[in-house]
């Protein structure tokens, strides 16, 4: 099929001041879009670009692009982390699963949308390959759409097709996808509480697994397991492995049985060549994939989410730094509360029981301005690399001796004492 294309600096003409810009995240961000539209921006003025994840150098995050752009974040990725956390950029706090409801009901029309796709097939149709998540809807509600078409991109099956006609303008691109590997850079620690949380897992779950190292660490522990499913916002490199050697199979879901079911897939060249026109995955949009009345009707579904710190009563911070934002909310308590609701079903908050410095991340207190992305009604299990500790149906107390028993030893005299002088030495609590 030939293709109108145009360059990457016309395409960016169609962004005026003033416009809200969607931007196609995590493996899928247009880097050649982004580039052109730093380079040709001399005109521009006040634009707001919203996104969800998204990988890569972004120079329209610097000083330099102030008064041209202004980053209204729904996730907060490394990448951004600063600009957002000026007086050039911002936050929503919003579940994964209601994101595009800002979209369909007006609260964040979109004037522009700029995607990453693979190339339109016989029908014309081209695939949002590795993000279909909020895409999908962005793409539905934008009033232009304009994006970059790319060989290396995988065409995924699923909910992410787009034809051509759809598209008001579109460019050639050969961008090498973002190549993550969690699995390499796993500590001691990690690979400890991989192997705790692998042990809380039963033959025929149904996993959702959070992003970073220790989510990988578990999925190199469950090679005991069988029949495992997956239903999960995001994966990575770590679920192939278990697919090629039959550990996940698919074949006890109820929703989509035989088929890993995502949002979106970050990793290397090895995952997204697997993706590829592979149909035993199905990239769906978040709303459905996020649904709680989704999630619990697989069997056995454990939701493994890590935390940036815990109070001792068991609330979750997962988003912030005190008031410096870090991330979001994401997709955590959509699952945590999905995971609780399953028959069988687990939900696993992880972390290590220390950050780099040696401080403690089971505290007293949240540090003044943390979020609490997971209440403590929500949390169930709490992994480190010292211990599992079951909060469910436990009191305030209770909760805070569990946890004090998990933390790294050289913090549990400290927690110890706050823990007395909050709740006093009633031997109740220990029954």
């Amino acid at each position: 099929m030939e293709l109108p294309y145009t360059t990457p600096a016309k395409a960016v003409k169609l962004i005026k001041s003033g416009d809200r810009v969607y931007v196609h995240g995590s493996a899928a961000t247009p880097g050649t879009l982004l580039q052109a539209l730093a380079e040709n921006s001399e005109q521009l003025r006040n634009v707001e670009l919203i996104a969800v994840s998204t990988l890569g150098q972004l120079d329209l995050t610097k000083p330099a692009y102030k008064d041209r752009f202004y980053f209204n974040s729904l996730f907060v990725s490394e990448n951004i982390r600063e600009c957002v956390n000026s007086d050039n950029g911002d936050y929503i706090p919003i579940f994964l699963s209601e994101i595009s409801r800002l979209f369909e009901k007006g609260m964040l029309p979109i004037d522009v949308a700029l995607i990453h796709v693979c190339p339109p097939d016989k029908h014309g149709y081209c695939s949002l390959g590795t993000s279909v998540d909020v895409a999908k809807s962005a793409v539905k509600h934008a009033k232009k759409i304009v994006a970059q078409i790319n060989p290396k991109m995988p065409r995924t099956h699923g909910d992410g097709f787009v034809h051509v006609s759809r598209i008001d303008a579109m460019v050639e691109a050969n961008d090498v996808l973002p190549q993550v590997n969690y699995g390499s850079r796993i500590s001691e620690s990690e690979m400890t509480i991989g192997k705790k949380v692998a042990e809380l897992i039963e033959d025929r779950s149904t996993l959702q697994m959070g992003i970073g190292a220790i989510p990988d660490a578990v999925l190199q522990s469950l090679g005991h397991c069988k029949d495992l499913g997956i239903h999960t916002e995001m994966f990575s490199d770590g679920v192939i492995d278990l697919v090629k050697k039959g550990v996940v199979t698919n074949a006890y879901k109820k929703k989509h049985r035989g088929k890993v079911v995502t949002a979106f897939a970050i990793g290397t060249d090895k995952l997204y060549h697997f993706i590829d026109d592979n149909p035993s995955f199905a990239f769906l949009e978040a709303d459905y994939v996020n649904d709680t009345r989704v999630i619990r009707s697989n069997p056995k579904v454990v939701a493994i989410n890590s935390a940036i710190e815990i109070d001792i009563t068991g609330q979750v911070c997962a988003d912030s730094i005190g008031t410096y934002q870090y991330s979001g909310v994401g997709g955590q308590m959509d699952f945590i509360r999905g995971a609780s609701l399953s028959e069988g079903g687990k939900s696993i908050i992880t972390l290590a029981s220390t950050t780099r410095k040696g401080e403690s991340k089971i505290v007293p207190f949240l540090k003044p301005g943390a979020g609490v992305v997971s209440t403590r009604a929500h949390v169930h299990y709490v992994v480190t690399e010292y211990g599992i500790a079951n909060l469910y149906g436990k009191n305030l107390h209770q909760r805070a001796l569990a946890l004090m028993n998990i933390a790294h030893p050289a913090n549990r005299a400290m927690l110890e004492k706050e823990i007395i002088k909050r709740f006093g030495s009633r031997q109740f609590a220990v029954s």
